[in-house]
């Protein structure tokens, strides 16, 4: 053989033999690598029933949205249900060859390194390799650890996932898991958040603009980054043209199209923070947080936006109106200099003030003789008119204020960092119409709080609660968690037990004082009307709509004091009552939430009612798991409407709900509280809304706390007024004066087209006429004027009737005959505060004098 031959054979034979050598030991080496890999690689079945947190979500009984829980914002849509435009996007940006490949796009990685290398040394990014499917192993079953190893294990997993998964269900997955920006967690979630739209209704400029933030959605966040946000669409959108998934003019269009994104609209938002926190720890107890912040919970709750907008400004105008007595207690910071005020200004506006909305932070830059000049961290100037001005009295000590303000200088000074609030319409009308137009209010964070609660009283649904001044900066809750003595609001309840012991409206009970023991070594207990005034013998109505405390004790010892706790604790004013004579004039502590709901059981006949705050609760696959309406109805649920008769009666849900009140006593309490809104200390209730309406006020010792319970026939309204760190609301300040206001400027507007309607009067109840003051039957000649003369309610049938008289009347009537008493004068009402004191659990005994009936 040729030698040159024989050298170039052996040559390539042995670099045959080398690269034989090398191509086993590699695929040895591949084996190996393959196999320590694969050891211990995730189970990927889990994949097959995928269950992702979502989002739980709150609705008013309108519809409106009221709030959000959830620990990854996130809305699961199958692929089926997701537009072609949407898909395309995402995979001409992220895989284009997703149909293609069995996992891992070679070519891809090649493409990769060989721009990552092109582009060494230009600061740009690297670009990677990765397939959506690489990326649903990495969101799904890997970590995001930047290493060899994790990238060797999601190939693996990658390939092995696209020979077991179709692409449609790799796809749905990547599509409802890839995290978008803007706390958006999947492509349903991202069209929300980003444009207030549902995803058909995306364009393609809107889909390729979520398309393009995988790639790192904090770098092409258009709010913060909007000239790289708009390169990287428009990057999207040239690849969706060249794939072919649009057409050159529809990327012409796109691509002139500029990025606008879309908040909800204020009309398609309920806002109501203290009920929707109310709502979601009602949620997290009976089903958990991993449920409640996962587990995509469609909740239906009772709120009406539109009743709770007017209580949260009746509430805001009873303690802003009450505030402003107690005089101005100061800017929220001073400025020494108005050098680099804009930026002081923007740093004080990080504080957590409690704003409510509407109101800013303004700089006094000026004063002039009848305004003071303030200016805006954006530049924008405005003025605060001296007539609106006239309030800010300084508080020089506990309860003392200043001298009365005369000129915007009294008031304020140059530097000073204020809260201001936008003019209400009637304070615009107070002032010319060339100065209104940059006019702003002076404001100041009231110091006092309360809450105010407005139920349906026959199915116990919550329709509004306000539970604060402003939830900005506390969940504290005064309709639910603040629990506080309810005054003289708790009286009606006493009385209750007094008609359930057989007295009525019309018994005469003394008003005069009255002293209780209260064991060896103590001091006797003197509970004292307001101004120590007393009425003498008076009726069970006027006691109550007057406020007489000693005529309230003195029932409470004629039926007992263990009948008034068990009607305490059988309306769920409370859970456990000390043996205590102090509680029936509201000693004890409740909750606003708790003695609404009672009341509602006076107005809806006394059926058992607890209050209620959702409607219904669905999970994720749409089963609903809570109802509030468990009444049985078997005609209720009819599949095919057009099979029912036109003529067929509807049905009618059988009410199983307990009788905790005789309905006609339930009544007689109507009747007599009505009186209070009428004649007694609610008497501005009535003045103002002119309809039927009843009602109590509640002020207790040193006023600390004030309320007022009011109500129509459909709806109770509850208000408390007090500070949160209990003192003094003000020696003459009651809860007419300070609660009341609220009930009334909630009730104007949401009755404003409702037409008045008189009380629902049950059977088993004669009306009869009698004198209001003496409570003697008057005859039926005499004139109903409901200050003389009233139609009194009256159980009938126990005791037995005599001929055109009520045998107990006839008893009366001989007792005071007997006992010579005239009908006392007719005293104003009194305000309702009491002497609340402590009482050792005995019963005490009576030192008063005079007869009891």
């Amino acid at each position: 053989m040729n030698p040159a031959l024989r050298l170039f054979t052996g040559f390539f034979g042995w670099l045959f033999t080398l690269l034989l050598t090398g191509l086993i030991i590699a695929c040895v080496a591949g084996l190996l690598v393959f196999d320590h890999y694969t050891k211990d690689l995730p189970d990927y079945s889990q994949l097959a029933e995928y269950d992702p947190p979502t989002v739980t979500r709150l609705y008013a009984a309108d519809g409106k949205l009221l709030a959000e829980y959830a620990t990854e914002k996130r809305v699961f849509v199958p692929l089926s249900s997701i537009p072609r435009r949407v898909s395309d996007a995402f995979i001409a940006a992220e895989d284009k060859n997703f149909y293609e490949h069995t996992g891992v796009d070679v070519g891809g990685i090649i493409r990769a390194v060989y721009t990552n290398i092109s582009h060494y040394g230009q600061g740009k990014s690297l670009v990677g390799g990765s397939t959506i499917t690489q990326q649903v192993v990495k969101n799904f079953l890997l970590t995001d650890e930047k290493s060899v190893e994790r990238k060797i294990k999601e190939a693996i997993l990658a390939m092995r996932i696209s020979h077991v998964y179709s692409k449609d269900k790799i796809l749905e997955l990547y599509l409802n898991e890839i995290y978008l920006g803007l706390r958006s967690y999947g492509v349903a979630a991202a069209a929300l958040n980003y444009f207030n739209k549902p995803l058909e209704e995306l364009s393609v400029a809107e889909a390729a603009l979520l398309a393009a933030q995988p790639k790192a959605p904090a770098n092409y966040d258009p709010r913060r980054n909007p000239i790289a946000a708009r390169e990287r669409r428009d990057w999207v959108i040239r690849r969706m043209q060249e794939d072919g998934y649009i057409t050159k003019a529809e990327a012409d269009e796109a691509l002139a199209t500029p990025i606008t994104l879309r908040a909800r609209e204020p009309s398609e938002v309920a806002r109501a923070d203290f009920f929707a926190e109310e709502v979601r720890r009602w949620l997290a107890e009976h089903y958990g947080d991993n449920v409640l912040y996962e587990g995509g919970l469609v909740v239906k709750t009772t709120l009406q936006p539109t009743l709770q907008q007017i209580a949260d400004g009746a509430l805001r105008q009873a303690l802003i109106q009450y505030d402003r007595k107690r005089g101005y207690r100061g800017p929220v910071k001073h400025l020494s200099s108005l050098a680099g005020w804009q930026e002081k200004l923007k740093e004080a506006q990080k504080q957590d003030l409690a704003l409510i909305e509407g109101q800013k932070l303004a700089v006094v830059t000026g004063l002039e003789e009848k305004k003071a000049l303030i200016s805006f961290s954006d530049g924008e100037k405005g003025g605060i008119p001296f007539s609106l001005m006239r309030w800010t009295r300084r508080v020089i000590g506990d309860g003392l204020l200043g001298p009365e303000v005369r000129r915007p200088s009294d008031a304020l000074s140059i530097g000073d960092i204020v809260i201001v609030s936008p003019l209400t319409p009637e304070q615009k009308k107070s002032l010319p119409e060339s100065s209104a137009a940059q006019a702003w209010d002076l404001s100041q964070v009231p110091a006092v709080n309360g809450a105010l609660v407005a139920m349906d009283p026959y199915t116990g649904r919550v329709l509004a609660m306000s539970g604060g001044y402003s939830a900005g900066n506390t969940e504290f809750n005064r309709a639910t968690q603040a629990k506080r003595q309810p005054g003289s609001a708790f009286k009606p309840f006493v009385y209750l037990a007094g008609m359930e012991s057989g007295f009525t409206p019309s018994t005469v009970v003394l008003d005069a004082p009255v002293e209780m023991s209260q064991g060896a070594g103590l001091p006797a207990w003197r509970p004292q009307n307001y101004k120590e005034e007393y009425l003498g013998p008076a009726t069970l109505r006027v006691g109550l709509e007057k406020s007489r405390n000693t005529m309230t004790v003195r029932l409470s010892q004629m039926i007992g004091i263990d009948h008034i706790m068990e009607v305490g604790e059988r309306l769920g004013i409370y859970d456990k009552l000390p043996r205590n004579f102090s509680i029936v004039l509201g000693a004890a502590e409740t909750t606003l939430l708790r003695l609404t709901n009672a009341y509602c059981m006076l107005a809806n006949g006394g059926k058992r009612l607890t209050p209620a705050l959702i409607e219904r609760v669905d999970d994720r696959h749409g089963k609903t798991v809570f109802r509030r309406d468990t009444r049985a109805c078997s005609g209720c649920n009819v599949a095919n409407l057009d099979q029912v008769a036109q003529e067929a009666a509807p049905p009618l849900p059988v009410d199983a709900r307990e009788q905790v009140v005789d309905p006609r006593i339930a009544y007689q309490m109507v009747s007599m509280l009505e009186g209070v809104a009428l004649r007694g200390t609610g008497a501005r209730a009535h003045q103002v809304l002119q309809r039927p309406v009843a009602g109590k006020t509640g002020t207790t010792n040193n006023s600390m706390d004030t309320w007022f319970i009011g109500f129509t026939p459909d709806l109770v309204v509850g208000v408390y007024v007090g500070y949160d760190k209990p003192q003094t609301l003000g020696r003459k300040e009651t809860g007419a004066s300070v609660a009341l206001p609220a009930f009334i400027d909630f009730m104007q507007p949401v009755l404003k087209d409702v037409p008045p309607q008189p009380f629902r009067v049950p059977g088993g109840i004669e009306l009869v006429k009698v004198d209001l003051h003496s409570g003697q039957p008057v005859g039926d000649q005499a004139q109903v004027d409901g200050h003389n003369v009233i139609q009194e309610a009256f159980v009938t049938g126990e005791p037995l009737f005599i001929p055109g008289q009520p045998a107990w009347l006839q008893r009366e009537e001989e007792r005071k005959a007997s006992a010579q008493l005239q009908p006392p004068p007719v005293p104003e009402a009194q305000p309702d505060v009491i002497m609340l004191e402590p009482l050792p659990e005995h019963a005490p005994a009576v030192v008063g004098t005079g007869k009891l009936y």
